[in-house]
């Protein structure tokens, strides 16, 4: 294969002119619904990518994490002590179901959680609002799915995002979603023995 770099010149030109044909009609702006969804690892990372650009813009943001515990990670470490006046950061459960084996417990600290994260949604001063894990609170009927959903739906203020991560997200909240990306296992290192490590899971 010969490298005509005048054919290729010419071959990029019409991708960018089709790009920017499509590019041009493209011109709304509103508050996302996002969900990261599915068993492959990378739904919280990726959300707290968005957060972190929130905070590099200056923009108001929130986290409310439903299910992990208090445990340290960076990233909410990193949040706390460098970034507390643009992130506001809400750890409001206590560990993993079968951790805490306390169905009753984990759905009132569910249904706190959820309160607080409708508060932080309703200010329209926050941009982007991350609930951490909360599709596993749904999963397990500790937060009502129909409720989540005609809230983000009917109450949501018009140009703030919020993100909903955890494993098998329900239907009724992909319906309302305006992004759902779910993520495919291929390999993980916990199948070979290897455990969650610093820096990649926490």
């Amino acid at each position: 294969m010969t490298d005509d770099p005048d054919r290729h010149a010419q071959k990029m030109a019409k991708k960018k002119a089709a790009r920017d044909k499509i590019m041009a009609t493209k011109t709304d702006e509103k508050g996302l619904v996002i969900v990261h969804t599915g068993k492959g690892k990378g739904k919280s990372t990726a959300a707290f990518g968005m957060i972190f650009r929130c905070i590099a813009h200056g923009m108001p943001c929130a986290v409310v994490q439903f299910i992990k515990g208090g445990m340290s990670t960076g990233e909410r470490d990193l949040i706390l002590d460098r970034f507390p006046d643009v992130c506001q950061f809400h750890t409001m459960g206590e560990g993993f179901t079968w951790e805490t084996q306390d169905r009753s417990r984990d759905t009132e600290m569910a249904q706190a959680a959820w309160e607080k994260a409708k508060e932080l949604i309703r200010d329209p001063a926050n941009r982007m609002v991350l609930l951490d894990e909360i599709n596993i609170a749904l999963r397990y009927d500790y937060v009502d799915a129909a409720e989540v959903a005609r809230f983000l739906a009917e109450e949501k203020p018009p140009m703030t995002h919020v993100v909903l991560t955890g494993r098998n997200a329900k239907d009724e909240i992909i319906e309302i979603a305006d992004l759902v990306t779910e993520m495919e296992l291929v390999k993980h290192p916990f199948r070979s023995g290897i455990k969650a490590q610093i820096g990649v899971e926490f």
